[in-house]
């Protein structure tokens, strides 16, 4: 698996060590398949975001984002 950035690894990080309780290193396979899903999860809350009016800016609400991990978390 290519280098990631330390947000994209602190993501994957969290997914292997809930899921397992071991890093993404002790489980490459794993992560690497969990990498695109979470790419693809991302995508989706980032989808749910809002422009900001007249410019290139998007605006990303953590409080959105951590209604939706609340909301998931719960199921």
């Amino acid at each position: 698996m290519a280098e990631l950035s330390p947000a994209a690894q602190a993501v994957l990080t969290a997914v292997t060590l809930t899921k397992y309780d071991v890093p993404p290193e002790g489980l490459p396979a794993f992560a690497e398949e969990m990498a695109p899903l979470l790419a693809a999860a991302l995508r989706a809350a980032v989808a749910h975001t809002q422009r900001h009016p007249g410019h290139d800016i998007w605006q990303c609400d953590a409080e959105d984002l951590l209604a939706i991990t609340d909301e998931l978390e719960a199921q």
